[in-house]
């Protein structure tokens, strides 16, 4: 009768879901497109390739400055040698302001990216009530604060630093690359009586020299992407167990459960120092080959052109411009090798961002079978068009499911509404369900056409902050006067606190059960919706809190009250009509819904 409705999902066990490389990049693609900062980071990318475009220039004249400074030392020429010290100054001088602009440029691309990618995945994240049903259906969901905040700064600055790097590499190559072939071309080879010349033979030398360089890093370096992410997952594994620790800390000391928490932390620390040590000696073995092939990279252009000068076809100034431009075609080629533990770094960053934006999207698109459609109906009035809510499902099969007895009940404005029903139904599926959080099951939800309906937990969200903007959240206290909230406070028994409404403080630590729940009646005196849906609010409360409660709602003579649970108070002071849940389950037969 139901999907497969999965049960709250366990934390990250795996680094990520599967997701191709090519949906990763159009994936970031579509964030940046739709990034509002989009402009600023294309600006400042021009102007990054303008300063770039000029620094190669400066490095190919300070290549050429080698061979006349390298030659007046070889003539002993202390006039020439303190001109061209002269022309390096003017050289290093335009290199430096060109390397502390680009530094700027640098951080600035890396700031816009980051605010765009964030912005965008916080965006997509608290859209629509994502969030909350990500949580109830994914990994992905239990703990996406790495995702959202660590994932996507690493992502930003990586991006920006290596996206510079191949850009800059690309030109110096293209800048160089001419100057080492015509360095290096004409020379004949003399081997056994035999003569033979190679055109550009130090380009085809360098090129050698950084593809195995690339091999090695490979072959060596493979496990680096997968190691990354599966880090990633431990360190936000750790994060989640901390926080929800210190969340619970009362519960956990109550409990004598702090030997318990310590295990469980102490393993989720175990776990990421087990993906540190491997990627340590993941890190550890590629640098054998990148340091290996950087050593020799010293000494392997002066070994290449050697046979030229001592030939005597080239001067030692033309030796030292030579080995310098093949450096920088070698430090080109090799830039690859150079970053590829910054690039498996990148690559996990971007799986594990692209994976939360891909599961936040895709939410919108899952199949409306078997799930409940809840959209507006006709003004003044609430129908539940045969409602079934699954609470268990175990394939095809709803375990413990319950629907509501009455056929297509209709609640109009203005009626007052209690719902309860039988022995272990889950009563706050329903409450979700209408507010659009649970949308496992069947049938149609159609709220009032005018939206102004508030839905009231049992545990009220206390946001941190300021008394007068937890009272009104998630409006903004400008709205309502200061008269007008300490009235309310007043009235809910909370006039020890009404004098404190500019005090900023941990008001859900601060405040019992009961004054909580009192603040959340407060908000209801200022807002004074046309609906509210509550969630067995009055259940576990003082007497006394329920007396004066009940009297709150009572005093809401415009508004709908929809109370979902069991209370005495409310059916007394209220005598609202009632709706009964039932069961149903498959292996039985299901009565019909009576009228």
């Amino acid at each position: 009768m139901f999907n497969t409705v999965p049960d709250t999902p366990a934390p990250e066990d795996a680094p990520t879901v599967e997701l191709s490389f090519r949906r990763q990049l159009a994936i970031a693609g579509e964030s940046f497109w739709a990034s509002p900062v989009r402009n600023r980071i294309l600006l400042l990318a021009a102007a990054l390739l303008a300063i770039i475009l000029a620094t190669a220039y400066g490095q190919i004249l300070l290549n050429r400055w080698n061979a006349p400074f390298y030659n007046s030392l070889e003539r002993r020429d202390l006039d020439a040698f303190i001109v061209e010290l002269g022309n390096f100054g003017k050289i290093a001088g335009f290199l430096l302001l060109l390397n502390v602009t680009q530094t700027w440029l640098n951080q600035m691309t890396a700031l816009y990216m980051r605010e765009g990618l964030a912005r965008n995945v916080v965006d997509e994240w608290l859209t629509d009530r994502r969030a909350y049903r990500l949580m109830m259906t994914s990994p992905l969901g239990v703990n996406p604060d790495q995702r959202l905040h660590e994932d996507a700064r690493k992502l930003a600055e990586m991006t920006t630093s290596l996206s510079i790097g191949l850009v800059q590499a690309t030109i110096l190559l293209v800048s160089f690359i001419g100057v080492l072939w015509q360095l290096s071309s004409g020379f004949v080879f003399h081997f056994r009586g035999y003569s033979f010349s190679i055109p550009g033979y130090m380009v085809w030398g360098a090129v050698a020299y950084a593809g195995i360089a690339s091999l090695f890093s490979q072959i060596v370096g493979w496990k680096l992407t997968r190691l990354n992410a599966t880090r990633y997952a431990n360190e936000a594994e750790l994060r989640f167990s901390l926080m929800r620790a210190n969340e619970n800390l009362e519960a956990i000391a109550l409990a004598g459960g702090e030997e318990t928490e310590r295990r469980h932390i102490h393993e989720k620390l175990d776990a990421v120092l087990r993906s540190i040590r491997q990627l340590a000696k993941a890190l550890t073995n590629l640098t054998w080959v990148t340091a290996g092939f950087g050593w020799l990279a010293i000494l392997v252009p002066i070994l290449i052109a050697a046979p030229a000068y001592f030939a005597g076809t080239m001067t030692f100034g033309g030796l030292m411009m030579a080995a310098a431009a093949f450096n920088q075609v070698h430090s080109a080629l090799r830039w690859y090798v150079d970053n590829f533990g910054a690039i498996a770094d990148w690559k996990a960053a971007l799986l594990r961002v692209s994976a939360l934006r891909a599961a936040l999207i895709d939410m919108d698109d899952a199949p409306a079978q078997g799930r409940i459609v809840v959209v507006k109906g006709e003004p003044g009035q609430l129908s539940l068009e045969a409602v079934s809510i699954a609470s268990h499902v175990d394939g095809d099969c709803a375990l413990d499911g319950f629907r509501i007895k009455e056929a297509n009940p209709t609640i109009a404005l203005g009626e007052r509404v209690m719902i309860n029903g039988d022995q272990g139904v889950n009563r706050k599926l329903l409450f979700n369900a209408i507010a659009g959080l649970w949308p496992y099951g069947e049938g149609r939800i159609l709220l009032p056409q005018e939206g102004d309906m508030l839905f009231v937990p049992q545990l009220e969200y206390l946001p941190e902050g300021k008394l007068r903007s937890v009272l009104a959240y998630p409006l903004a206290s400008a709205g309502f006067t200061d008269e007008a909230m300490v009235t309310a406070l007043h009235r809910v028994g909370l006039s020890r606190i009404a004098g404190r409404l500019d005090e900023r403080a941990r008001w859900d630590r601060l405040l019992d059960k009961d004054e909580q729940m009192a603040l959340a009646f407060a908000g209801l005196i200022l807002r004074k919706p046309r609906w509210v849906v509550l969630n067995d609010v009055l259940e576990g409360l003082e007497p006394d809190t329920v007396t004066t409660l009940s009297g709150v709602l009572a005093e809401l003579s415009g508004s709908t009250l929809i109370y979902i649970g069991r209370s005495g108070a409310f059916y007394d002071t209220l005598s609202p009509n009632l709706l009964h849940l039932e069961r149903i389950s498959c292996d039985r037969e299901q009565p019909a819904p009576q009228s």
